[in-house]
């Protein structure tokens, strides 16, 4: 339900027709919850029929600037403050950290450096967005840069991390349970050749 709440807080801001409205997305929130102009126009629709936005005013060539109902900001005020956000329930990348050792110390190493330089790229285009956007005092771009914050910190972290948890996979401690469970799938048959697979994909 997020998307039809992200349209509702843009129009809170300030009336605006479908093409604006989707400009405004993709400056300000796509980095946080990506959508396309079909969902986002079909989200309009959704909205118009539901009585939490209406059309404003019409303009050339079948222009239409929609403005959000009191219906609609009542919703968005019972969204902000009473629906628990839900986080990202899964981690496919960190998932497969708990079975590195399944691989060579070297190829969970790769792998690792790889989240690395992923999350490296992230942070710059985070810094790239912060240092050429024009912030102002609208509503907007001020929560917005709060938002970008969060990201700038968190893939700063993650970078730290990853790199952090490449020297950790080549400690003693690490080759030796590698070794442990790599020496029982040979037992058993089941190795696979693991010494010569590539490192696990960059599957974030």
């Amino acid at each position: 339900m997020s998307l039809r709440h992200a349209v509702l807080g843009l129009l809170a801001e300030s009336p605006a027709s479908g093409y604006d409205l989707m400009k405004l997305f993709n400056a300000s929130l796509a980095n946080t919850w990506p959508a396309t102009q079909s969902q986002v126009y079909g989200e309009l629709g959704k909205l118009t029929d539901a009585g939490l936005v209406e059309v404003a005013a019409h303009g050339p060539r079948g222009r239409k600037e929609y403005a959000i109902t009191e219906e609609g900001l009542a919703e968005l005020r019972h969204w902000l403050t009473e629906v628990e956000p839900s986080g990202p329930p899964r981690h496919d990348g960190l998932l497969r950290v708990f079975f590195l050792g399944i691989v060579t110390p070297l190829e969970a190493q790769t792998y690792l450096l790889q989240q690395a330089e992923r999350s490296a790229r992230a942070h710059a285009t985070y810094r790239h967005i912060d240092e050429t956007t024009e912030w102002d005092d609208e509503m907007i771009s001020v929560y917005g840069r709060i938002a970008l914050e969060y990201g700038l910190r968190l893939s700063a972290a993650q970078e730290e991390w990853a790199r952090w948890a490449a020297e950790e996979v080549t400690s003693a401690r690490a080759k030796k349970a590698s070794e442990l469970t790599r020496a029982h799938l040979r037992e058993s048959g089941q190795d696979g050749g693991a010494e010569d697979r590539p490192a696990p994909g960059d599957g974030g």
